[in-house]
């Protein structure tokens, strides 16, 4: 089974949103943020939930689920 993907990396770039800017928002590292947007490592629900409400969109929006 496939790992689940994370669309922050798409929802940053609909908005314009740099990856050093979340990280700050976050309070978390630039090096984090980085690996969660690229999908090396997944967030928590915590802070998913969290980067939701950063980015205004829904939590669900910031997973990639296949059922299109």
């Amino acid at each position: 089974m496939d790992k689940p993907m994370n669309r922050i990396k798409e929802v940053l770039e609909e908005k314009g949103i740099k990856q050093t800017w979340l990280a700050e928002k976050l309070g978390k590292s630039f090096c984090i943020v980085n690996s969660y947007v690229c999908n090396r490592r997944q967030p928590s629900l915590e802070v998913l939930f969290e980067i939701a409400k950063i980015l205004q969109v829904d939590p669900k929006d910031l997973i990639d689920n296949d059922k299109k």
